[in-house]
């Protein structure tokens, strides 16, 4: 099931999807470590983007289909772009992989959401970001903390 937000409301969708995700990591066995990447990206070091590629596709060297791991890679780094070039702040990146696939999550440490924008042609590259991870991700949303945001996506390791 795709979830995804829509309009230019707010973005939540995601606390029954994180906590189905860890639910089903539990109940695979409380003894099965679950492959997981963290890593903490410097304030607006977009050396951060290629390097979070590389590790992400080394914790995907084996999952999902082919061409699943290339989507999961694109996806993290618009997330880690946007994160570190819209906030101006350090991010923390954590990338999950579950029974059920794959998570993402960027949190940074300013409370303003990401804006689906309608790409102009004429503008160049910028504004596409968001509207690749509603296009490719299985699911995806942004989630409230106390300090910032985390925005998130989710890939099914078996779809095509």
């Amino acid at each position: 099931m795709k979830r995804q937000a829509r309009g230019g409301g707010p973005i939540t969708v995601g606390a029954s999807s994180a906590e189905a995700l860890e639910d089903r990591a539990a109940s695979a066995g409380e003894h099965a470590q679950t492959p997981q990447l963290r890593r903490r990206l410097g304030r607006a070091d977009l050396r951060a983007v290629p390097e979070a590629r590389r590790a992400l596709r080394e914790l995907l060297r084996h999952w999902g289909r082919p061409g699943r791991s290339d989507i999961a890679e694109l996806l993290t780094s618009e997330l880690v772009t946007n994160a570190l070039v819209h906030t101006d702040r350090e991010a923390v990146l954590t990338a999950t992989v579950g029974p059920g696939g794959l998570r993402v999550e960027v949190r940074d440490f300013v409370a303003r959401r990401p804006r689906l924008r309608v790409p102009n042609a004429d503008t160049g590259t910028n504004g596409r970001g968001m509207i690749l991870v509603q296009s490719l991700a299985d699911a995806w949303g942004v989630r409230s903390h106390g300090v910032g945001k985390a925005v998130w996506f989710e890939l099914d390791a078996g779809a095509v």
